[in-house]
């Protein structure tokens, strides 16, 4: 067995799974690969906190949560998104969602890389976020287990905690073994009908994720309903970009990634003009936009 090899590999895998918090704030653009079937409905309140989050307006989404959650306190989904809310500030202040993080081998390993230095306040109303998310949701589950709210509410739990755990804690192997709860919730979301098509964000990812895996790692990474099929993957990420209502954006950023790691750079640089139109407040997406057309240039001056 080449030794180095798998190392190589493993490091690889890491850093596509990295990716995908470092572009799930740059989205809105319209994907060539899957345009949304129908003009979507007009927005609901969480609809409108993740606009804010997508424009890096993390202070206005908190007020808008705290609005929403005046009018519909047992709404499990205020106190999910408010978690993620709290998730993404952190990722920001850390610098997390830059690409440059991810250049460094040593920064996608467990407990190695440069020192991170997490807000322990923020950390304490993350998880009581998620905390209260989860008592509200379990408790409408008790009596309708199919209430979409709170199936949702859960994943979304499960997936911040996942996410804190493998990007702020660095324990990130351990972060993607807690996926596991995620895929049993989204699971249960698509079993409904209709489905909630958000929920194949979730499989999508692992899915895409799963499947770069060397076959003997994918051997061990055992999780519910993830074949560790690429494809698959990105066809589940093609159906969230068409029908889903909060994750539609985050489905098209993986269809992005998945072009990046194709070497398609205009088919990323594409999908980052438009979301640098539509969310001029997100700084991130411009200056993801500049890197990728400075790659293009570059390429087009060795030929």
């Amino acid at each position: 067995m080449d030794v180095g090899r798998v190392h190589r590999q493993g490091r690889d895998v890491m850093r596509t799974w990295a990716l995908v918090p470092t572009l799930c704030l740059l989205v809105a653009a319209p994907a060539a690969q899957a345009p949304p079937a129908q003009a979507p409905p007009a927005p609901d309140p969480i609809q409108r906190v993740f606009s804010r989050l997508y424009n890096y307006d993390f202070a206005g989404a908190h007020v808008l949560l705290d609005a929403q959650r005046q009018a519909d306190p047992n709404n499990p989904l205020v106190y999910s998104v408010r978690g993620l809310a709290y998730l993404f500030a952190e990722l920001d202040r850390l610098k997390i969602l830059e690409t440059e993080f991810f250049l460094q081998d040593d920064n996608l390993a467990d407990g190695h890389g440069r020192d991170l230095q997490p807000d322990p306040v923020l950390r304490r109303k993350l998880f009581e976020s998620l905390d209260q998310a989860k008592a509200k949701a379990l408790a409408r589950l008790a009596t309708h287990p199919n209430d979409r709210d709170a199936l949702f509410a859960m994943c979304m739990v499960s997936g911040v905690t996942a996410d804190y755990t493998g990007f702020v804690d660095r324990r990130q192997w351990r972060g993607l073994m807690l996926s596991k709860e995620t895929t049993r919730y989204a699971a249960k979301l698509l079993a409904l009908q209709p489905p909630l098509y958000d929920a194949y964000y979730n499989v999508g990812a692992l899915e895409y994720v799963v499947g770069s895996l060397p076959f003997f790692v994918r051997w061990f990474v055992r999780l519910d309903h993830v074949q560790g099929d690429k494809r698959k993957g990105i066809e589940a990420m093609k159906l969230v970009a068409r029908h889903g209502r909060y994750y539609g954006p985050f489905a098209r950023v993986m269809l992005a990634v998945a072009s990046l790691r194709e070497g398609k750079l205009e088919d990323a640089r594409i999908l980052l003009a438009g979301v640098a139109a539509e969310y001029p407040a997100n700084p991130l997406a411009r200056r993801e936009l500049r890197l990728v057309t400075d790659r293009i240039n570059a390429q087009a001056r060795r030929r």
